[in-house]
């Protein structure tokens, strides 16, 4: 969190917010070492979100394509 808070220049009540949506969301995962949390990016549901993401893109194109968007 602290190396989070100096790069980001962000408060520790809005970091820690922020930490626990997207750890909520299976984005992050931690790990607890003493009084010490470590974050970490979870590959497999970013691989996950960016398939969704290509697929709603192609959803998108293919409609564009059909005439049924503007």
């Amino acid at each position: 969190m602290c190396d989070l808070m100096d790069t980001l220049k962000s408060a520790q009540s809005r970091l820690s917010f922020h930490l626990k949506v997207l750890k909520e969301a299976g984005l992050i995962e931690d790990r607890r070492e003493g009084r010490w949390i470590y974050y970490s990016i979870n590959l497999d549901a970013l691989k996950e979100l960016e398939e969704l993401v290509r697929a709603l893109k192609q959803s998108a194109k293919s409609a564009v394509i059909a005439g049924r968007c503007c």
